[in-house]
């Protein structure tokens, strides 16, 4: 992680946290003082999300409730050119799908 993702990181995850990572594997080549070929494989997080419960205890089920915090740069100006999603508009509660299974 950096910047600002590494910062959340620090403060709200602890040694066994469940968390959701998005990003890349990025895969390094160099050699050495000998000329051996090493290798070196990282994860690349463009976006985290903190699993479990959000007072610390442990997280029974898939629950959520965390910290949402992404590396996208921001844009100029609050406004953005994005449009707003309607209040109450696509929320899992909405569903009406029946599902075949």
């Amino acid at each position: 992680f950096f910047g600002k993702l590494a910062e959340i990181s620090g403060e709200y995850l602890k040694k066994g946290s469940p968390v959701y990572v998005e990003g890349r594997i990025r895969t390094r080549k160099w050699q050495d003082k000998e000329g051996q070929d090493k290798y070196s494989t990282e994860i690349v997080a463009d976006r985290m999300q903190l699993l479990g419960s959000r007072g610390g205890g442990t997280a029974t089920g898939g629950g959520g409730g965390g910290v949402t915090a992404s590396r996208e740069p921001a844009t100029a100006g609050a406004g953005g050119d994005k449009p707003q999603p309607k209040k109450g508009a696509g929320g899992f509660d909405q569903m009406d799908d029946d599902i075949p299974f």
